[in-house]
């Protein structure tokens, strides 16, 4: 039987523990709380009962998820205004990894297409991608450029669901640098699940996977999972990632550069 700490711990106390790691987990589970807190299930549940009565997480089957919990998506135009400063130094850190001859993916999303804004002077490389933006911004000049086939999502402005399947299973991708909408130490999750269709179905077609997203999507979880972290091989983000879940994504063998 576990040993109660909670009379060792007050309870404001253990509750501020447990909304951190719900925090930098994104998502987790009660019996992973009991183990890393060492009390009862039923301490745990009260103690997220309590949390989700002040809206700072959300408690679902098994577990909890963060209050940062996101169900809609900004505007394409919207979310290039945000953290623009990191997204630049995020592609160009990215730009790091791309090589003479390499078949390049670029997926939807801002920080994307800063990273297709720098590859337009390069014509010793192929683009695979299913955004419109970045194929507008490769349209003039630079690599040879693959569009992906498929039903246009115009949130995203971007090419989504099973119809990408019919190119994506004849092609191999050299690197992949993918977006995502929210990202936890365990998945990555966006809002539709066209979106995440595709997004699994072009890492499975690559030999690196490279995600590059600002700090601020760390904790957040929507709606569908997109992919696992083991899909991942680099992770870019800025110098805002939390210390501890860069080290949790370390552990699992993740090369996380921060800019």
């Amino acid at each position: 039987m576990q040993t109660e700490i909670g009379h060792k711990n007050l309870a404001p106390e253990r509750q501020k523990q447990v909304l951190t790691l719900v925090r930098d987990h994104g998502a987790i589970r009660v019996d992973t709380l009991c183990d890393m807190l060492s009390v009862s299930p039923a301490t745990i549940r009260r103690d997220l009962e309590i949390l989700e009565g002040t809206g700072a997480l959300r408690r679902v089957h098994g577990g909890a998820v963060s209050g940062r919990a996101l169900l809609d998506e900004p505007l394409f135009d919207d979310k290039t205004e945000v953290a623009s400063g990191e997204k630049q130094r995020i592609a160009r850190q990215a730009l790091e990894h791309i090589h003479a001859g390499d078949t390049v993916y670029i997926d939807g999303g801002s920080t994307l297409l800063e990273l297709a804004a720098l590859l337009r002077d390069r014509s010793n490389l192929t683009v695979v991608t299913n955004s419109l933006r970045a194929a507008a911004e490769l349209s003039a000049a630079g690599p040879r450029l693959i569009l992906l086939g498929g039903e246009l999502r115009r949130r995203s402005q971007t090419i989504t669901g099973p119809l990408t399947r019919t190119l994506l299973q004849t092609i191999s991708l050299d690197v992949a640098f993918m977006g995502t909408i929210g990202l936890t130490a365990d998945s990555l999750t966006t809002t539709d699940p066209g979106e995440a269709y595709t997004k699994e179905l072009v890492m499975s077609r690559s030999k690196r996977v490279m995600l590059l997203a600002d700090s601020q999507k760390i904790g957040v979880v929507s709606f569908a999972c997109s992919g696992n972290l083991q899909d991942v091989d680099t992770f870019i983000t800025d110098k805002g990632a939390p210390e501890a879940f860069v080290k949790q994504l370390r552990k699992k063998g993740v090369v996380v550069e921060t800019v």
